[in-house]
């Protein structure tokens, strides 16, 4: 196991700028997930641990040896990919335990291969393996005789097997149905706690993130928005990008101006009006422009006529059974609301909503910044 670091790392291709000056410590043993949409330098940032891309400027670290010119061979790394890339004419057995026969050499030092297995040690490699992963009745069993989260499985395993010191994973989720990809998140969680290794894990979805992560890097246009636990990014995002794109629905975000006229501190919107966090209320001048955000299910229906509340128009409302998500729109912004239960609303009417001063977030409108 080992800590992996980047210090001031940049990728570029061409003009395009991958990552863009990324600073990120991963502690030893710890579960990180780097998470943001499509293009946001993610994967290339999981790459350049790997050694597949190299890093235009700043330096990768696996624990303290700098490996920026250090061949993959030698980096004592385990990639699982998206697409398993299984041998197809090999067993479980033998595609667990391909790792094992392939020469390895050190990080640094004369260039003599690490002392190759035996068959035993080899074997019991892979029965460990098997067993962690449940994978023990299916060891003669090929590929294609094995259902997409076996797969995954066998991929994972065959990872685990060579002991590295990070476990590297690129969406390998994103191939399973939604049953599947939440059964597989708890087994690569339990996992994870068991070998207590390094786990640097790239997706595009939230959920995976939220609910696998020690900590979440989130990143985009190459650059690294927020770095913290789950909660943290859920309940303090650090920018108006952070807020929208973690929460499903994502954050409610309205354009508005502070004021405190007649003594009660608001927020202005077409529509309404939000009241202001305490901690704020003295920060911001009068007229202030700002964003205010919402998540949804902190939203509730105001019980009784308020200073502090806004109409939203409804435009449809799906009941799921134990909640119902309320559309529609509040001085024509679109808001979602989460309400608990069986809501009596249709389309065309109107909703009163209130929510607590606490709940509310402010961002600056030209930096996109939180205020706090």
């Amino acid at each position: 196991m080992a800590s992996v670091t980047f210090e001031n790392v940049s990728k570029r291709f061409d003009d395009v700028v991958a990552v863009d000056d990324l600073d990120l410590a991963i502690a030893d043993g710890e579960l990180m997930v780097l998470l943001g949409p499509s293009g946001c330098g993610k994967t290339t940032a999981l790459r350049m641990i790997a050694g597949l891309e190299a890093a235009t400027s700043g330096k990768i670290l696996i624990g303290d040896q700098v490996v920026n010119h250090v061949d993959p061979a030698r980096r004592d790394v385990s990639m699982v990919f998206q697409s398993y890339a299984l041998y197809p004419h090999m067993t479980v057995q033998r595609n667990i335990e391909s790792p094992l026969l392939i020469r390895r050499y050190p990080v640094d030092g004369p260039d003599r291969p690490v002392r190759k297995l035996s068959k035993a040690e080899r074997n019991e490699r892979v029965a460990e393996a098997a067993r962690v992963l449940d994978l023990e009745p299916l060891l003669q069993r090929k590929p294609a005789a094995l259902s997409g989260g076996q797969r995954q499985r066998v991929a994972l395993a065959r990872a685990f097997v060579g002991r590295p010191k990070a476990f590297l994973m690129d969406e390998p989720l994103s191939n399973l149905d939604a049953k599947l990809r939440a059964q597989t998140r708890v087994e690569l969680v339990d996992l994870h706690r068991r070998i207590e290794t390094t786990v640097v894990y790239v997706t595009h979805d939230q959920v995976e993130a939220m609910t696998m992560a020690t900590r979440i890097a989130i990143m985009s246009n190459g650059r690294l928005q927020q770095l913290g636990t789950p909660r943290d990014v859920y309940d303090t995002p650090a920018n108006l990008f952070v807020a929208q794109f973690i929460g499903t629905p994502a954050m409610n975000c309205l354009p508005g101006t502070f004021t405190s006229v007649g003594g009660a501190a608001g927020i202005e919107v077409e529509g309404g009006r939000f009241p202001v966090p305490s901690k704020l209320q003295a920060r911001l001048e009068e007229g202030r422009p700002v964003t205010v955000g919402a998540r949804p299910e902190h939203l509730r229906v105001a019980e009784a006529p308020s200073s502090t509340a806004v109409e939203l128009q409804v435009r449809a409302a799906e009941w799921l059974g134990h909640e119902c998500l309320v559309f529609g729109s509040v001085g024509g912004e679109p808001v979602v609301v989460r309400l608990i239960g069986r809501v009596g609303v249709e389309p065309g009417g109107s909703l009163p909503l209130a929510v607590a001063p606490d709940d509310v977030h402010l961002f600056d409108p030209d930096s996109g910044r939180r205020l706090d």
